[in-house]
């Protein structure tokens, strides 16, 4: 049995706030499983790293015993959460977001337990309300606490509109708390706002107020911005293994430390090589969201790649070549062809003219030469992505 020290101790780790940790204490203290709420809008149908750092934490409490309740934002999604957003989000229909449900559900239980995790779907009470109940709930909440989001009071002093749906995003998510009876309510730190909502709610109707504690938001590939699939710099957690790896094996280094305690609940061991390191943690992630046999695969394979140099020995795409035999054709065919990945010819030509495609090891920096080309040539075209040409 854990005690509720040690629990506490636990579940402290790579959190940025908890309001408050002595309510936290002293819940754990009474030995009794909490109610842990955690709320997600399927407005994608996919599940990436950043996701499911606060789905690592809801594991932790299911691991010390504690039952979740995940809500499935069916009806908040199609309004949208206007948390850290400078303009209004547009909406989802109701197909769209059961769509998206359905396999986030899925992925979502690549983390959690499934027969200790309770799915609900908040549609099945916000949709019951009478305008009079909805006239009602606003009335617990004033104009001045909504303007006092940073998100809103931005726009509102740039001249930038405010929709007053979006107003009733913070008092939804606060009557979720109110309907499931949370314990604790976990989220990220840019939902601070919504879910001290939930706990003043909480109140007025004599409950316990839930005790809030919020993750960190994750960087992503770029090391700048939230990791997010609107600005391509995710990693998705159904991703094939070698591009879970790839992707990961590109994150800068001084995110390392924090990669490894959000995504892996580890501890960087500062003396690790930083090569080594990420190729631990790359290939970790893989074996936690594909299999062991799948992390010692893209290992081996990234070595032969990159670390031996040897990529006649690699598992390449193979791209076979069209009429256009120039430099620069060939790469663009082969981004699409081997990658689906759409590169204009602007971006093709500054990448062969700073050096970063080879063919056979060698840079190729005029994009108009026509290389003799031969079966089983390597051509690499950027850092992550390199193909064996044929025909």
């Amino acid at each position: 049995m854990t005690s509720a020290a040690e629990a506490l101790d636990i579940l402290k780790r790579g959190t940025v706030t908890i309001h408050s940790e002595k309510e936290l204490a002293e819940r754990l203290s009474r030995g009794k499983p909490l109610r842990i709420k955690f709320g997600a809008d399927p407005t994608a149908p996919d599940i990436h790293l950043g996701h499911a750092v606060p789905l690592r934490k809801l594991r932790q409490f299911q691991e010390l015993g504690h039952h979740i309740v995940l809500i499935i934002g069916d009806f908040t999604a199609m309004i949208g959460d206007p948390t850290g957003r400078s303009t209004t989000r547009p909406p989802l229909t109701h197909e769209e977001v059961v769509a998206n449900a359905k396999t986030y559900t899925e992925q979502a239980f690549l983390v959690l337990d499934r027969d200790k995790t309770e799915v609900v779907f908040n549609g099945d009470w916000l949709r019951a309300m009478t305008f009079s109940d909805v006239v009602k709930l606003n009335a617990r909440v004033t104009l001045q606490q909504m303007l006092q989001r940073e998100d809103f009071k931005n726009r509102v002093a740039q001249g930038q509109e405010v929709r007053l749906h979006e107003l009733q995003y913070p008092i939804m998510q606060g009557w979720d708390s109110v309907v499931v009876r949370a314990d604790v309510e976990i989220g990220g730190s840019d939902q601070l706002f919504n879910m001290l909502v939930g706990r003043d709610l909480q109140k007025e109707e004599g409950q316990e107020p839930q005790i809030v504690m919020t993750m960190p938001l994750l960087e992503g590939l770029d090391g700048v911005k939230k990791m997010s699939k609107s600005l391509g710099n995710y990693v998705g957690l159904t991703e094939e293994p070698k591009e879970m790896f790839g992707k990961l094996m590109s994150i800068p280094d001084e995110l390392m430390a924090k990669y490894y305690l959000l995504v892996l609940g580890e501890v960087l061991d500062v003396a690790m090589h930083p090569m080594e390191a990420k190729k631990q943690l790359a290939a970790k992630c893989v074996a936690v969201y594909h299999s062991e046999a799948d992390a010692r695969a893209c290992r081996e394979d990234w070595d032969t790649r990159f670390s031996k140099r040897d990529l006649s020995g690699a598992d390449l795409p193979v791209v076979t070549l069209g009429e256009r035999r120039d430099v620069l054709g060939v790469v663009l065919f082969a981004y699409a062809e081997a990658f689906q990945h759409t590169v204009s010819g602007g971006d093709a030509r500054r990448l062969i003219q700073q050096g970063s495609v080879q063919l056979n090891g060698e840079k190729v920096v005029d994009p108009k030469a026509t290389p003799e080309w031969k079966e089983g040539d390597i051509l690499k075209l950027d850092k992550k992505r390199t193909v064996k040409v044929q025909g």
